[in-house]
């Protein structure tokens, strides 16, 4: 079933009160349609932490489930600790693994995907890498979603790897891993409006996935993070030390004091876009220096970032 974008923006345009409201409507199919086998993705950020609270509302005995990548926020594992009945997961790889297996993840997960097609050309794929570099298919329609853009080509000759496989090999996989041993099924916090990937993805399939390889439930799809910010205040939540304190700022929405994102703390998705002398590195600096440090120095990032052209001093 597919849903319009007129569909979803009424929905985001909805009060609070209304929200909750349809997103326990979700939940409660979801949890009868798997007889209640099912858990919370829990990351221990804003958005799941609202997740949760939402989720157990309704059903108290509903599992956490927190993937422990090590590049999290130290705040984040110990906000997760404060719950009860939350599992810890890890993935079976480590960073230095996937980045010496896969390389690192930059730009987007598009963008990192075909960059890694363009450099891995052989007979085998070489209909995919004429798609990335003109955006024509085999039978020559033009599909420029699926070419790489000009402006990121320079990286095709970048001196370290590039793939988008870290969030697959450090979040997806130990989750299904999770899956396959339990039989439970999942629900996440990511929201249409946290990207346009997720925003087509909701456009397709709406708030629950039941019929597919991995069925994925995500009951605040249509909320945006003012609703998330706006509810934590309501509940008088806990949310980690990082984020700082929830104000209104000089147009009257509600922001963080802190940092804004709490996923990997040195992951260089979208890094480009960020205020120029106050990126998440940069944060990351005058936060966490000795993780700064190392990742930079160690984990090789400040290889990766000067080849990008971005600051992190």
């Amino acid at each position: 079933m597919k849903f319009t974008l007129d569909e979803l923006r009424y929905k985001q345009s909805r009060p609070l009160s209304e929200k909750i409201e349809m997103s326990q409507c979700v939940i409660e199919t979801w949890w009868k349609h798997w007889d209640g086998k099912v858990y919370v993705a829990f990351s221990g950020g804003k958005d799941s932490t609202v997740l949760l609270d939402v989720v157990r509302t309704l059903f108290p005995d509903i599992p956490g489930v927190f993937s422990d990548t090590g590049l999290g926020y130290p705040e984040l594992k110990e906000h997760v600790k404060s719950f009860d009945n939350v599992k810890i997961i890890r993935p079976k790889m480590s960073y230095r693994q996937v980045i010496d297996k896969y390389g690192y993840a930059v730009v987007s997960k598009l963008t990192a995907r075909f960059i890694h097609d363009v450099r891995n050309a052989s007979d085998k794929n070489k209909n995919v890498v004429n798609l990335r570099l003109t955006g024509y298919t085999q039978s020559g329609k033009y599909s420029p979603a699926m070419k790489l853009p000009n402006k990121w080509k320079y990286l095709i000759d970048a001196p370290f790897k590039i793939d988008n496989k870290c969030c697959d090999a450090l979040k997806k996989s130990p989750f299904k891993d999770f899956e396959k041993k339990t039989h439970l099924y999942p629900m996440t916090g990511v929201m249409a409006s946290d990207s346009n990937l997720r925003e087509k993805h909701y456009l397709t399939y709406g708030c629950s996935l039941f019929d597919a390889g991995h069925p994925v439930c995500s009951p605040l799809s249509f909320w945006t993070e003012q609703d998330v910010l706006e509810y934590i205040l309501m509940k008088n939540l806990k949310i980690p030390s990082v984020y700082g304190e929830i104000v209104k700022n000089g147009d009257g929405k509600l922001v963080t004091t802190g940092v804004k994102r709490t996923g990997c703390v040195w992951c260089l998705f979208g890094i480009h876009l960020e205020e120029k002398g106050n990126n998440r590195i940069q944060q990351l600096k005058k936060t966490h220096p000795k993780i700064y440090e190392y990742a930079l120095n160690d984990m090789g990032l400040k290889e990766v970032l000067e080849y990008l052209g971005v600051d992190y001093e």
